[in-house]
Formats: structure tokens, sequence, C-alpha cells
């Protein structure tokens, strides 16, 4: 089935309810971002949305994904809030067997279960510091590598990211990396003044 054009009225993003001037600036941008977005490009832009709960932030995410190439890959959404620290790591990167006393046969992560569509982590503040590390790594070279692993392994996911926090506190606060993921200048509105989003390129 054909991915509709943007053009089109049953474009995802007239999923997006009314006419004001953000959310017709929010339709073109999601149609820009989509106008690039490629299978196998390394330089697919990774999406932060930042806004107060209950602004919208999943769905955007979704039709962010639903608007490009990767609408028929999966979609997959984690909140970092809701998975114990000490399992976030075996969930998004995988394992393989015996990495830890119940990991009695290798589980792909969900970057690698993602792969060909989006991954949209939520609550992304509430990702460890050692984690965070790990993520700029597959942003940035497109690779995971598992708990237990020696060798890493080819991904190709778009990210979006979502927080109702301020990053740039966090990061004053060393509670989060002072890398594009917080600091990007690039903002705009959202769907109002209590929302914004932010894209930076991959590498």
């Amino acid at each position: 089935m054909p991915r509709p054009s943007p053009s089109s009225p049953d474009h995802p993003t007239d999923r997006l309810i009314g006419n004001s001037p953000a959310i017709c600036t929010l339709r073109a941008k999601i149609r820009y971002l989509a106008s690039f977005d490629t299978v196998g490009n390394p330089y697919v832009p990774t999406v932060l949305l930042h806004g107060e709960t209950g602004t919208g932030k999943g769905l955007v995410a979704r039709i962010i994904h639903d608007s490009g190439p990767r609408a028929h890959s999966p979609f997959i959404t984690v909140n970092c809030a809701a998975i114990p620290e000490t399992l976030l790591e075996a969930e998004l990167f995988g394992f393989e067997a015996g990495a830890f006393t119940d990991a009695k046969q290798a589980k792909p992560g969900l970057f690698e279960a993602a792969s060909g569509g989006t991954l949209f982590l939520d609550e992304i503040e509430a990702l460890p510091l050692a984690l965070q590390s790990k993520l700029l790594r597959a942003i940035e070279e497109k690779v995971v590598r598992h708990l237990g692993a020696v060798a890493d392994r080819p991904v190709d996911v778009k990210l979006i990211a979502a927080t109702s926090a301020e990053l740039r506190g966090h990061v004053q606060e060393r509670r989060f990396r002072a890398d594009p993921l917080a600091s990007s200048p690039r903002r705009q509105p959202l769907a109002g003044s209590r929302s914004r989003w932010r894209c930076w390129p991959s590498s």
C-alpha cells in the first residue's frame, strides 16, 4: 500500500487538529523531516520533543514515523522511567547468553527490533548517565553492542526522544550529558507555548 504524499488529504499530519499558526508550522516541519528521511541514510536527524505531560508528544512521534518511508516498519515505544535501571540496558541494547544470571539465551534489544523503523524513547531524562554514552554511540555510529558481546551490530533506526524536563538544567546538575540531545539550540513551537521540538544531524 503506497504511503500518502504530503499533499494528500489523508496525510498523517492531518491527525493534528486545528489550523493555528503553531499547528500549521508543525505540520510543515514534519513533512520537511519526512522529505529526507531515507532508510539506510546515516544522517537522518534525531528528534527531541519537549513539552508538559498531555501535550501530545507521543502522537507527534507517531505522526513523524508515519509520514516517512519507515511508516510500514516497526514503531517501538519505550518509557525510560518505567523500566528498572538494572534492566534498561539489556532491553535497549540486547544481551548474549550468560551475560547475567538469568540470560539463558541471547536476545536482541529494542534498537535491533526497531531496525528499519523508529524507536521512540519517552521520558529520556530518566536514562542513566552510563547508558547515555551508549545511546550517543548508537545515534552517531549506527551500531549497538549486546551485553556480554565483543562485536558491534549495525542498526538503522530513526530515534525520537521526548521529555517534560528541561535538560539544560539536568546537564548543569550532571544528570545528563552535555551533548546535542540536551543542548541543541534549534527549537520551534510544537503545539503552543508549553511544547517545543528540536532536531539535529545524527553525526
